[in-house]
């Protein structure tokens, strides 16, 4: 047995791990840590796990036995995922993944069509069934364990997506079948019958003792979390105290045995019945009908510059569009502003007039008064000075304000609110506890109705309550008092309405009933856990309830504040009622009991001093979220909270020292990192970097960093972790996560370009060789991407095992700026291997002279076919193709560009849209080839496309080859389950192939 290399440097099961990653992503809140709150980028769990097995099993000499072993340890293997299976097949499932044979068996089928010479008419018959496949019927009689033998006969023949809507989750279940682990045991030479034991086991004989993984930028906590519940001990730091809070959460509570949960979420409702008793004591939301207040609509309102009219300001007057409400506008000429009626059952007529009535539009103000447009920023008072720089005009408000002062631009008015009329058949204290999923109406009547002049004066109250109490509680640390401080992120409250402390982000009935929860939990909580259950379940709370929260007419419901990473501010949000505060409050999650071995600190990674045996991190590289400035939305209210349970812990961002990604100062802090966990980690230890595939020049950079840091990269695997929120975007979208595999550079070797780049060339040959050698033809586990990929882990593989490379001045490449367009000796060299592994990965029984003269878009496009036949619809992959290509926009070229359904147009679906216009693709050879195929279906006859082809392509007899060689690849897509759209271009193709091939003759 091979010690020296790990399971992970030889091979990564990347297709099962992406579709496992993008199911736990799928979960929303569901997902383990995701219910403690808010953190961006989380690493889904199962990709944790996966790496820790896959760096502490060793490699072996029979590297199909490893893959196997590993799957099974997973229970990803085709035995495992039918344990994990817990949701029934619908019979019609099970009859379309059944021989007829098979179908016989099981089921009474009302023809006998069958005879034993014609298993081949399986395909046939079933489609002349299917027009009545609901009336097939088990066999009377038919025995439970005939039923799930059919089932695993049809479950065994889905694709393992399709297998996955059945499963549990890997970490929902536990691998106890003792055959499996004798089998495990035999081939890693081990004694365990669980994960942790397994787990410990390998890490005793790599290290001889249990391995300690530490994670630096611990963020939301996969990382470590997962590791101390695989059996491992974790360290974890980071710099920012929120992300140190979210971590010790799910470490230290829940892991917790049943008894103490229950402890913690007694412990909850204590605190929300409180609440709830004071609220009730105040009056402040219920009405003098009795009804229960649920949702607060609030506008601004300005003056209209040019008619002098107090207009409110919504982009939208839809209240709710389930029950038709709108809100109309009604000018008051006493007053000079306009009345608001909300309409409920509204008519169509009103609905339109609503929509016309809506006076903010393309950031302008629209007055319906006097119907001129102001631009915001007019209103706003925006100026350029002297330099060319823009002056903010809005007057900042003061620390003790809470609420515009007349004179200020936006005012902010209550304009709607949604009541609930209690039936007889439930309780108060039933509907503010009510379940997510139960509607409204189970509790009663829903009513949305304009404020009368009691709900204004209710309002009132509230503005009096809160200004008693709000000196005190914001010196005791339950409401904020920090200032906002400047930054890409946190400008836009300050130059959009001239908040400059962050308790303005919310209005009084916010701060009054979330200082409340604070003021209750630190009146209530007795120990450390309570104290952070408390900060987190306040956390949530708050994150739901600020002014930059959307009012969500078609749901009827409020939004979070962080809906695009950012603070965006709004002209008209949601305000809460407490019997909407219930679900954020408590966090519902299955207890998981395990032995967290951990520590946690808040700290610098620059200077952390804990050694670790792994390093597994996710840095904020080339990162678009501004961690240490949206994270201090949620200090500004944990501030006093945190030091009472972390008395040892500083309390602010620490944005000075945070890591940002890009830069300069960027680069030297991250090689500073790097080199600092290298000395703190044993000559054998290991480091895992995860982080977003973008270009050459981001892996140039990051190249120079690790090399820098005396690190040298084993292996790189990509994972696609997309889901629908990370669709086809403009700008720095995620697109899965690469794991980028180090160890130390224990040489002193030194080279030079020119040898290095030979080197390369072959070693991106040998990775793609060997990783061809191990693909299974029946499961793909590699994609094109992938093999893609190992052109970049070849040139970092070779790149960093030497200490110098003659020609490459590191210092000097890490301070251009990471826009440049000066391709750097780095950059050089992937592009250079990026080509060698696009020249090498020719489409099987695609000519190759024929290959290397086609244009970049036309590659693309015939490998994403590739991509498509493969059945890999992430977004990712695309986009990572299209890169190697050099193919920048590709749009166009996608029917879908959803996740994990991206797919290529077909001929008739491009049809004559954008022919011959200024793109690349457009003027290809491919695309008229695609007209030819599009003009055959449209006639339904093969001359009609031959025709085009003779008359629209130039030098039409010199390229007939090319056109056949291309018409004869698209032909291939016929007979393919998945890829029905391709059926009838491909039966066309065939036909012109023909066509062309005797044209002339």
């Amino acid at each position: 047995m091979n010690h020296d290399l790990s399971f992970i440097e030889v091979q990564f099961p990347v297709s099962k791990v992406s579709k496992e990653s993008y199911k736990e992503r799928k979960a929303g809140q569901s997902q383990t840590l995701t219910g403690l709150g808010k953190w961006w980028g989380r690493k889904p769990l199962i990709l944790v796990r996966a790496t820790l097995l896959g760096l502490l099993m060793p490699s072996t000499k029979d590297p199909v036995k490893d893959r196997g072993i590993f799957l099974k340890i997973l229970m990803m293997d085709a035995e495992g995922v039918w344990k994990r299976k817990n949701k029934p097949m619908d019979d019609k499932v099970i009859i379309d993944n059944l021989t007829f044979k098979e179908l016989k068996e099981y089921f009474e089928v009302p023809v006998d069509l069958f005879t034993e010479g014609y298993e081949n008419q399986d395909k046939l018959i079933k489609q002349a069934l299917n027009k009545n496949i609901g009336t097939l019927k088990w066999k009377e009689g038919t025995l439970r364990t005939n039923k799930d033998k059919a089932t695993k006969l049809a479950f065994d023949r889905l694709s393992y997506d399709d297998c996955l809507e059945y499963c549990l989750r890997p970490e929902e279940i536990q691998l106890e079948d003792k055959s499996v682990w004798a089998e495990i045991n035999q081939h890693l030479g081990t004694n365990v019958n669980s994960l942790p034991e397994l787990m410990r086991e390998l890490g005793i004989k790599k290290f001889g003792h249990v391995p300690t993984v530490g994670d630096c930028f611990a963020g939301g906590g996969s990382i470590p979390f997962e590791s101390t519940r695989v059996g491992l001990k974790a360290y974890a730091s980071d710099l920012n105290p929120l992300a140190g809070l979210l971590t010790w959460a799910g470490l230290n509570i829940l892991s917790l045995p049943d008894k103490e949960i229950k402890k913690l979420v007694e412990f909850q409702e204590k605190v929300f019945d409180e609440v709830c008793r004071q609220v009730e004591e105040w009056g402040i939301e219920k009405n003098e009908k009795g009804w229960m207040a649920k949702y607060y609509l609030y506008c601004n309102e300005t003056v209209c510059p040019h008619c002098k009219t107090k207009v409110p300001m919504a982009p939208s007057w839809w209240v709710s569009k389930k029950t038709k409400t709108v809100a109309l506008l009604k000018y008051n000429s006493v007053k000079h502003n306009f009345d608001i009626d909300i309409i409920q059952n509204a008519t169509s007529e009103q609905i339109k007039e609503s929509e016309r009535l809506a006076t903010v539009k393309d950031g302008a103000l629209l007055c319906p008064k006097c119907t001129n447009s102001t631009p915001i920023t007019v209103l706003r008072r925006d100026d350029i000075d002297t330099e060319g720089k823009t002056v903010h005009g809005l007057r900042r408000w003061e620390a003790n304000e809470f609420l515009p002062r007349k004179d200020d631009v936006f005012q902010e008015r209550l304009y709607a609110i949604k009541y609930l009329e209690k039936n007889n058949r439930k309780t108060w204290a039933q509907f503010l506890k009510k379940p997510a999923p139960a509607t409204d109406a189970t509790y009663g009547t829903v009513h949305y109705v304009a404020p009368t002049t009691d709900d204004l004066k209710r309002e009132e109250k509230v503005i009096s309550l809160l200004n008693e109490r709000f000196v005190d509680w914001q010196k005791k640390g339950y409401l904020p008092s920090a200032v906002i401080k400047p930054g890409d992120k946190t400008d836009e409250p300050i130059r959009t309405r001239g908040w400059q402390y962050w308790h303005q982000l919310f209005n009084p009935r916010q701060l009054l009933l979330c200082g409340l929860l604070a003021y209750e939990l630190d009146k209530l909580s007795e120990n450390i856990h309570q104290k952070v259950f408390g900060i987190v379940s306040l956390n949530r709370s708050f994150y739901y309830a600020s002014k930059i929260c959307l009012w969500d007419a078609g749901g009827d419901k409020g939004q979070q504040t962080f809906y695009n990473q950012a603070l965006n501010t709004l002209y008209n949000y949601a305000c809460r009622g407490l019997a909407a505060y219930y679900n954020n409050w408590v966090i519902d999650f299955n207890p998981n009991p395990f032995n967290s071995d951990s520590s946690i600190a808040t700290i610098d990674a620059r200077i952390a001093k804990k050694q670790c045996d792994y390093w597994i991190t996710d840095p904020p590289y080339a990162d678009a979220v501004n961690y240490h400035e949206l994270s201090e939305f949620f200090l500004a209210w944990d501030k006093e909270l945190i030091k009472k349970a972390f008395p040892e812990w500083y309390t602010d961002s620490k944005r000075v020292l945070a890591v940002k990604g890009t830069g300069l100062n960027f680069n030297q802090s991250m090689i500073e990192i790097y080199r600092n966990l290298a000395n703190h980690m044993p000559d054998n230890g290991m480091q895992v970097v995860m982080f977003t595939h973008q270009s050459p020049a981001v892996w140039a950079n990051l190249t120079l960093i690790l090399w820098s840091a005396g690190l040298h990269v084993t292996a790189a695997w990509n994972i696609a972790t997309e889901t629908e929120s990370g669709g086809l975007k403009e700008g720095n979208y995620v697109k899965g996560t690469v794991l980028l595999v180090l160890r130390k550079r224990t040489t002193e070797a030194t080279a030079f370009t020119d040898v290095i780049t030979f080197e390369i060339q072959e070693e991106v040959k040998q990775q793609i060789d060997s990783m061809r050698s191990l693909e299974d033809k029946e499961d793909p586990n590699f994609s094109d991407a992938d093999y893609l990929l190992a052109a970049y882990a070849a040139t970092l593989k070779i790149l960093t095992s030497y200490k110098e490379i003659g020609g490459i001045n590191v210092e000097y490449e890490l301070s251009k700026p990471r826009d440049s367009k000066v391709i750097g000796p780095v950059e050089a060299i992937i592009n250079n291997a990026i080509r060698t592994a696009y020249d090498y990965l020719i489409p099987q029984a695609f000519d190759s002279y024929i290959w290397k003269n086609l244009s970049a878009e036309e590659r693309f496009f015939i490998k994403g076919m590739e991509l498509e036949k493969s059945n890999v619809h992430q977004l990712g992959a695309y986009q990572e193709m299209a890169r190697g290509f050099g193919v920048k926009d590709f749009k166009d070229m996608l029917a879908s560009t959803k996740a994990n359904q991206v797919r290529f147009k077909t001929p008739s679906e491009f049809g004559n849209r954008w022919l011959r216009v200024s793109d690349s693709f457009s003027n290809t050879l491919l695309r008229q080839v695609f007209m030819a195929i599009a003009q055959s279906e449209k006639e339904q006859n093969g001359q009609a496309g031959r025709a085009w082809l003779k008359n629209e392509v130039e030098e039409y007899w010199n390229k007939r080859q090319t056109i056949i060689e291309l018409l004869r690849y698209l032909s291939t897509t016929e007979h393919i389950d998945h890829m029905q759209h391709w059926q009838s271009p491909a039966l066309y193709a065939k036909y012109l192939i023909e066509l062309v091939s005797s044209d002339g003759v």
